[in-house]
C-alpha cells in the first residue's frame, strides 16, 4: 500500500515535470516568436526606400511589421529644437545620441536620430552636438517605434529614449509618429555623427533555455522512478542473517552451548 508520504512525494514531482513542461514550451514558443519578428526584419531591411508618408503618419505611431523599413524624406532641419538623447554606449564608450526635427516639404516633422556621438560619461553638463546640413536636405533611414515611459520625457533639451509623442510636445505643427535612424544624409554634415546599429537578428538562448527546462522535467521524474525502485527493492529483500558480530549472535551461540551440555550430560548418566 502507498505511504501517505509518498503519495505526496508523487504529487510534487508530478506538479515540477508540468511546470518544466510548460516553461520549457514557453520558451519555444519565444523562440518562434523571435523567428518571426526577424524574418520581418530581414525583409524591411532588404526593402527599398519608401517615401516617409507612405509609412509614417502624424500624431500615429509606428506599427510594429512596419520597424526598420528604409523611408526617404526631404526637408528642412531645426537645429535648435535638437534633443539630445543621453547614456548611449557603443564599444563600451559613453556617449549620446542627437535627434533634430526635420520639417518636411510635406509639412510634417520628422524626427531624426542624426547620429552617435562619444562624449565620456556626460550626465546633466551641456552637450554641444554637431550643425546638420543647412538648406534642404535629404534623409534615408530607418523607420523605428517610439519608446514609452519616463526614459522618453524631455527635460532641458534633453531624454533618455526617443518617443515622438514627448518631442511633439515642444514643437509646432503635426508630427510623423514614431522617428528615423538615419542612415545617409544628402548634402552630408560637416561633422559626420556614428550612424545607428543595426538590430540583432539573433535567435537567443530561447532554444537552450526550452531544452534546459525540459530535461530537469525528464530528470525529477527519473530520480522519483529510481527512488520508488530503490525502495520496493529494500522492502521485497528477504532478511539477512546475523552474522557473529552482529547484536544478538552471543546470546544465540551460548544458548546453543548450554543444550549441548544438558544433551551431554544426559548420555553420560544413562551410561552409568
Amino acid at each position: 500500500m502507498v505511504s501517505r508520504r509518498w503519495a505526496l512525494f508523487a504529487v510534487t514531482v508530478v506538479l515540477l515535470a508540468y511546470g518544466c513542461l510548460w516553461l520549457g514550451r514557453w520558451q519555444f514558443h519565444r523562440l518562434h516568436d523571435r523567428e518571426a519578428t526577424n524574418a520581418q526584419v530581414r525583409q524591411n531591411l532588404r526593402a527599398a526606400p519608401a517615401p516617409v508618408a507612405d509609412v509614417l503618419e502624424p500624431g500615429r505611431g509606428l506599427p510594429q511589421r512596419d520597424e526598420w523599413r528604409r523611408v526617404t524624406a526631404t526637408g528642412t532641419y531645426l537645429p535648435d529644437e535638437s534633443v539630445v538623447i543621453r547614456y548611449q554606449t557603443r564599444d563600451g564608450g559613453s556617449g549620446v545620441d542627437i535627434v533634430t526635427p526635420l520639417r518636411t516639404d510635406r509639412g510634417p516633422v520628422l524626427l531624426v536620430d542624426r547620429g552617435w556621438m562619444k562624449t565620456g560619461n556626460v550626465g546633466a553638463d551641456h552637450v554641444a552636438a554637431p550643425a546638420p546640413a543647412s538648406g534642404q536636405v535629404t534623409v534615408v533611414g530607418w523607420a523605428r517605434v517610439d519608446a514609452t515611459g519616463s526614459a522618453a520625457v524631455v527635460a532641458d533639451g534633453s531624454a533618455r529614449a526617443i518617443s515622438s509623442k514627448e518631442i511633439a510636445k515642444r514643437l509646432d505643427g503635426p508630427v510623423y509618429g514614431g522617428f528615423v535612424d538615419a542612415q545617409k544624409e544628402t548634402p552630408a554634415p560637416a561633422t559626420a555623427l556614428v550612424p545607428a546599429e543595426q538590430p540583432d537578428l539573433g535567435n537567443g538562448p530561447h532554444f537552450f533555455y526550452g531544452l534546459q527546462w525540459w530535461f530537469f522535467g525528464v530528470l525529477a521524474v527519473f530520480g522519483f522512478c529510481y527512488l520508488a525502485y530503490d525502495e520496493r527493492r529494500k522492502l521485497r529483500a528477504p532478511p539477512r542473517p546475523a552474522g557473529p558480530d552482529e547484536p544478538g549472535a552471543g546470546s544465540e551461540g551460548a544458548d546453543h552451548a548450554a543444550v549441548d551440555r544438558e544433551h551431554r550430560a544426559a548420555d553420560e548418566a544413562r551410561s552409568r
